[in-house]
């Protein structure tokens, strides 16, 4: 896809969301069932996935871990989003590779040490790319793709999260 395609495919979505912001808000939803043994099943729009537990926590490594799935959900939405902002800049970009790793204390989740932190402490993304761009350009796109990439941004400003426990 070329720059004029992109903004042709998008004009009139960005018109709609100008003329009635509310159409612009869409709740993205995900569903899961807890399976056999300690397993969840989710669905992702294109497949089945059966997490469980990472084995640094006594899982078998057959079923996908959520981090893992966290930083893969990470990958992919940087991935579209700088191909997306190179494509509206016409920049040349020909390839580029993302990578996500973080690090987890699993003493936290298991419980060891209270004081562990539960979750993520340091997350890196990483983007090497093959293009011919000048200096200028690739902080261009670096900037663009922090800025336009919704998991990204999750992660860097959370949004408050609510849980509710319902009896069926």
């Amino acid at each position: 896809m070329d720059a004029d395609k992109l903004k042709e495919m998008q004009a009139p979505i960005k018109a709609r969301y100008r003329e009635d912001p509310e159409a612009a808000v869409v709740t993205l939803k995900a569903e899961g069932a807890i399976g056999e043994g300690l397993s969840c099943s989710v669905e992702t729009g294109r497949a089945l996935v059966e997490a469980g537990l990472h084995p640094a926590t006594g899982g078998s490594g057959l079923q996908a871990c959520s981090g893992d799935m966290l930083l893969e959900a990470l990958v992919a939405c940087a991935g579209v989003t700088l191909n997306a902002v190179a494509t509206a800049l016409g920049l040349a970009l020909r390839d580029a590779r993302i990578r996500a790793e973080g690090d987890l204390d699993f003493r936290g989740t298991l419980g060891v040490d209270k004081e562990a932190p539960v979750g993520f402490r340091d997350i890196r993304l990483d983007i090497d790319f093959d293009g011919d761009l000048s200096e200028e350009e690739q902080a261009t796109l670096l900037k663009l793709t922090e800025r336009y990439c919704v998991v990204y941004q999750t992660l860097k400003r959370p949004p408050p999260i609510t849980v509710t426990l319902r009896r069926d």
